[in-house]
């Protein structure tokens, strides 16, 4: 590991605003995590009532500061295992003096440990990887979609952005086959007119871009945006159907977008 990672990591653990708990740095069986956080996120760390909003994959952590200014109403945390990239978004809301945006470093596949039932109000998925070899690995495949009913309300709504057409298709066929009310969604964000119940949805969805959502804008690529409820269910179907692979690449973390 490269200094520079080294340096950001130490400093991580003096950020008031990072909890972190990977896979590699816990005892087995994961079934039995007890994260003190877990039920009290309100009432330990943000001292109020209002509303938990997930960014999962967080990355850089853009959409959770981008949605924490844009709501001081809500109270957001961003998700991801890589600790580097979360550093730069973590410092930004510890300088800033953020109290309504929090970071928890963790493997995604045990988010429901970090929560308690019904604590979660919504989810933002943006610009993750498609995992187009394994279903598991997808961020919108049922089975991460069990583990989002543990921690999300009944009424609870998941938010996905994507350049990936494979993933989009994917999606929009999981949503297809478990019946879980689409509110809004489209194939290209930024030039499709919505209606009445998906204009604050899609007003959201264009308000903030990420690094990777300028790299695919920058390649004349278009943004797929889904927006669907997670109602409860006790059955899911996993989608079989053959879909194109994506046939591209994203550039390094070092691109710089043409002026």
């Amino acid at each position: 590991m490269g200094k520079n990672k080294l340096k950001k990591f130490s400093e991580m653990k003096m950020f008031s605003n990072v909890f972190q708990l990977p896979i590699s740095e816990l005892q087995y069986p994961l079934t039995d995590i007890h994260f003190e956080m877990a039920g009290h996120w309100r009432d330990k760390y943000f001292h109020n009532d209002h509303p938990i909003v997930l960014e999962l994959g967080c990355g850089r952590g853009e959409y959770a500061i981008g949605l924490a200014k844009r709501y001081p109403e809500k109270n957001f945390i961003g998700v991801d295992i890589k600790g580097a990239r979360m550093w730069a978004g973590a410092k930004e809301a510890e300088q800033s003096g953020m109290t309504n945006v929090a970071f928890l470093r963790t493997n995604i596949e045990i988010i429901s440990s970090f929560f308690a039932p019904n604590e979660v109000n919504e989810i933002w998925i943006t610009f993750c990887d498609p995992q187009m070899k394994k279903a598991t690995k997808r961020l919108t495949s049922t089975w991460f979609m069990q583990r989002y009913q543990k921690l999300l309300r009944p009424d609870g709504i998941i938010h996905l952005k994507t350049d990936s057409p494979f993933l989009y298709t994917y999606t929009m066929e999981m949503l297809r086959l478990n019946p879980y009310p689409i509110l809004c969604e489209t194939s290209d964000l930024y030039s499709d007119s919505p209606d009445s119940i998906g204009q604050k949805m899609l007003a959201d969805a264009r308000a903030l871009q990420t690094h990777y959502e300028k790299q695919w804008l920058d390649r004349g690529m278009t943004i797929k945006y889904i927006c669907w409820q997670l109602s409860p269910l006790t059955e899911w179907t996993e989608p079989t159907i053959e879909i194109e692979k994506d046939s591209y690449r994203s550039y390094g973390r070092n691109y710089n977008s043409p002026e």
